[in-house]
């Protein structure tokens, strides 16, 4: 069958033989009409949003009439106009626009809604409008647990503000909100004294859930074009007209030239039958996913999905028409089992398969099959860029419980490295909101770097957490310490927080540390005793919704403590010599001087007793092995490499089988850049911790690690790392085909911007014998195209894969600029090769902050994947 891919002559058209059938209605363009809302939010409610700088400021929170859309307007204080003020005399508009683009700096989602504005109210307000898609919001937040709020309670603390100024509220927790959308964007609230911060949670909620259930029965153009829709229907009619056509071209990423938009509108309307006056009016909801289908279908190339239709199932029929639909026998024997080598499929999976395909609204066309036995080529392609059809297998992505009772050490646990910083390690900021934002994420394992503070007015310590002896700023070990609580309040059930503490304090302010972890986490804070340090380490089960502490425990006057900062000095010096401004220079040798002499810090014994792991020098690994399983090391990467190499590599792996190790990036990583994962969890070290603040390359292996076990944030090592003495890996040969892709976004989900060239990078990340591999090939680049490119599916991408326990594939798609160097990166997915499912595949593709919300939500590509070869055969 694969042979057979191939472009050029002998294919069957592409094109209708005659006009579409008339469209039906689809439920998804008014999913959300059916949920009950107070007019208030239609109308408007009173809140106040937080800017970038801290700053309160007045702003109308609206719902549009179809609840896809949230808007948040500005208003002005101002006691006059009582005719037209709500409560505290404040001006608010009659009648509540949520069509606005917006231009705030927090990058909202830039929709539109429906209604119109008082733009004399507009032209006085001091603030900036966001709007915020439902299908982008990533969750919703109650409290102040993100930067803009942390700078809002700094920014009144700076002031010494006791009461409000000029209208403008203190802030009130319990009156304050977020919406995190679009991965990484907050928008963030707090309702005015009147006002009923629960129900507008309730309602959102609602709404985000309806939304969530409603889009699993649509195809991707659908709910792309319902995501884009209050966007380009530019007048607010409810129809897309000939002007209005080229924008949404546009915003999926599919250029036709501006003078050819009327002939193409014309052209498209008259093979729906539409009239002259019709024609003027626009198109409706559905008639635009008939041009979304007829876009991706009418190309000059052939598609793939169409060939490997014609290739299983037969271009003819019996009857000797072109095929258009296939049977639930065919669908099964012909490519679930023989093409996806899902053997353990049944004729009871294909009717399920069936029946939720037709469930699915997609575009009403000719080739549409309403028979429960059969399923069209629309329907096979549907199903092609499914989830159920992920290269991930959804059953090593499914959380499994019965997994989670092994002791820690034989697990891989997701980990963050100076999880407080939102940027570089000399001179960017800290914040509370980079634990949230890393918990989020999956990660479970989270660094606090803690110095003393000063004392508050009781003259009580307060230890604060930063990059010691740098320009980072400053922020409150309390203030931490309540996110992770607030999370475990959300999340009872997550599994064990563990804690690093690299602790530089004073003794007074070390019992301050204790006695805020015993007062804020309560019973969620595990303390061992001397029995639970004995024999085997717990398992993540046994401290589900615990927090543990990694740091120092007391074994006696002539105890070696190990830290992350001692392990690093190895690559203190190197460090300095890349860093030529004198200031950051200075900053660095203190920073290092400091990092000498912080094992000098003694250790409170109310903190020690709160601390399960202790980390302790390497000498030998004979002599490691043998101390207590608590007792844990760190790691720099370079250290990894080095001992990764030596000849005793194994026996690393062995102490990995009882202990717990943590690798961390090298000092010379000024900018926060992280490293290669994958020889780290060769050796089997668990907690091998990244720059969260940085979404690059090992970061978005790394989420490819943890998405398996359902993003539980812990993932079973596999059996070699468990067995004794020295086990090779299994190897395989593995071939690649790019065929297509689908419903590409701009880089960043953005709305605006030129359409795309897009290209795909596949990289498999690799070790053998102690040595990275690194393997990395590129797709041609489709111009113009980012809905449906088709690369050239003729090119076999191969790959040698030495350790499938380890190794991950990598595909990254990008948009071609004029230089190499200023390519934007769109979207990706890394797959591990043991999760892997060999066949045609679809890759969900994710943004760079690991999610798949708004504009991502819907892209995909389409890859064939074949393993050639075992290990017995190499």
């Amino acid at each position: 069958m694969f042979s057979k891919f191939r472009s050029g002559a002998g294919q069957a058209s592409n094109s209708p033989s005659h006009p579409p059938s008339p469209s039906r209605q689809i439920t998804f363009k008014s999913a959300l009409e059916r949920i009950r809302v107070d007019e208030q939010f239609f109308t408007g409610i009173n809140v106040f949003k937080v800017n970038q700088n801290g700053k309160l400021e007045p702003a109308l929170f609206t719902l549009s009439q179809d609840r896809f859309i949230i808007s948040v307007l500005p208003r002005k204080l101002e006691p006059s106009n009582l005719n037209r003020t709500g409560s505290g005399g404040i001006l608010r508009p009659s009648i509540i626009l949520s069509r606005i683009i917006s231009t705030s700096s927090t990058g909202g989602d830039s929709l539109d809604g429906a209604g119109s504005i008082d733009t004399a109210i507009l032209a006085a307000a001091t603030v900036s409008t966001d709007t915020v898609n439902v299908g982008s919001i990533d969750r919703i937040q109650a409290g102040q647990n993100t930067l803009k709020f942390e700078l809002a309670r700094q920014r009144e603390k700076k002031l010494g503000l006791s009461r409000s100024i000029n209208g403008i509220p203190l802030l009130n927790e319990d009156k304050c909100f977020s919406l995190i959308f679009r991965g990484a964007k907050t928008l963030d609230l707090m309702v005015d004294e009147c006002g009923n911060r629960e129900e507008i949670l309730y309602v959102l909620t609602t709404i985000v859930k309806e939304y969530e259930r409603a889009k699993l029965k649509v195809g991707n153009e659908v709910q792309l074009l319902r995501y884009i829709w209050n966007d380009v229907d530019r007048d607010n009619s409810n129809t897309i007209n000939e002007k209005e056509m080229g924008e949404l071209l546009n915003r999926i990423n599919f250029q036709i030239k501006e003078k050819n938009h009327s002939a193409v509108y014309q052209k498209f309307a008259k093979t729906l039958g539409l009239d002259k006056a019709t024609r003027k009016r626009g198109l409706t909801f559905e008639q635009c996913v008939i041009l979304l289908h007829k876009t991706k279908r009418d190309t000059w190339q052939v598609k793939p999905v169409t060939q490997l239709f014609y290739d299983m199932f037969g271009q003819f029929m019996n009857n000797n028409k072109v095929r258009k639909k296939v049977s639930a026998t065919s669908f099964l024997n012909r490519f679930l089992i023989t093409v996806q080598g899902e053997e353990d499929k049944t004729m009871e999976d294909v009717k399920k398969i069936f029946a939720s395909l037709h469930e699915m609204e997609l575009a009403h066309v000719n080739n549409h099959v309403d028979e429960k036995d059969y399923i069209s080529s629309d329907h096979f392609e549907a199903y092609l860029h499914s989830r159920s059809n992920d290269l991930f297998d959804p059953q090593r992505e499914k959380y499994r419980q019965d997994d989670m009772t092994r002791p820690l050490s034989e697990y891989w646990i997701n980990s963050s490295h100076n999880t407080y910083l939102t940027g570089d390690q000399l001179t960017s900021r800290s914040s509370v909101e980079m634990y949230t934002k890393a918990l989020y994420r999956g990660c479970r394992c989270l660094e606090l770097d803690i110095w003393d503070g000063g004392r508050d007015d009781f003259g009580n310590a307060i230890p604060i957490v930063y990059h010691g002896h740098t320009m980072t700023t400053k922020i409150l070990f309390e203030d931490i310490i309540k996110a992770l609580q607030m999370f475990l309040v959300l999340h009872p059930d997550s599994y064990p927080l563990i804690l690093s503490l690299e602790n530089h304090c004073s003794l007074p302010f070390q019992e301050a540390m204790a006695a805020q972890l015993k007062s804020i986490l309560g019973k969620k804070l595990y303390i061992p005793d001397e029995q639970s340090l004995l024999g085997r380490l717990p398992s993540p089960q046994e401290l589900r919704g615990m927090v543990v502490l990694k740091g120092r425990r007391p074994v006696g006057a002539t105890d070696d403590y190990d830290t992350d900062d001692d392990a690093a000095n190895d690559d203190m010096t190197d460090q300095q010599s890349v860093v030529t401004a004198t200031t950051v220079k200075t900053s660095m040798t203190s920073l290092s001087s400091s990092r000498r002499v912080s094992t000098s810090v003694k250790i409170a014994p109310e903190l020690a007793k709160l601390t399960l792991f202790h980390g302790t020098k390497f000498r030998s690994w004979d002599e490691s092995i043998e101390t207590p399983t608590y007792h844990m090391h760190s790691f720099s990467e370079s250290r990894v490499r080095t001992f990764s190499k030596s000849s005793n590599a194994y026996k690393w792996i062995e102490y990995n089988q009882t202990h717990l190790s943590r690798a961390f990036p090298s000092g010379k990583r000024v900018d926060s850049s992280n490293y290669s994962p994958i020889l780290a969890w060769s050796t089997g070290c668990q907690m091998v911790a990244l720059n969260y603040q940085t979404p690059d390359e090992p970061l978005r292996i790394n989420d490819g690690r943890f998405r398996e076990n359902g993003e539980q944030g812990y993932v079973l090592k596999p059996s070699t790392l468990m067995m004794k003495g020295r086990v090779d890996p299994c190897a395989l040969l593995m071939e690649v085909k790019i065929l297509s892709g689908s419903c590409l976004p701009k880089p960043g989900g953005l709305s605006s911007g030129d359409c795309i060239d897009p290209y795909v990078i596949v990289s498999l990340f690799d070790c053998h014998e102690g040595r990275e591999i690194t393997s990395s090939q590129n797709t041609n680049v489709v111009m113009n195209n980012g809905f449906s490119p088709i690369w050239n599916f003729e090119d076999s991408y191969h790959f040698t894969v030495q350790n499938t326990d380890v190794a991950i594939l990598h595909f990254a798609v990008w948009d071609k600029n004029s230089s190499p160097k200023s390519d934007e990166f769109i979207a990706s997915a890394s797959i591990p090769i043991s999760c892997m499912r060999q066949g045609i595949r679809s890759v969900q593709l994710f943004d760079s902050n690991n999610t798949r919300s708004g504009a991502f939500d819907f892209a995909s590509l389409l890859v064939l994947v074949r393993f050639e070869y075992s290990q017995a055969e190499l």
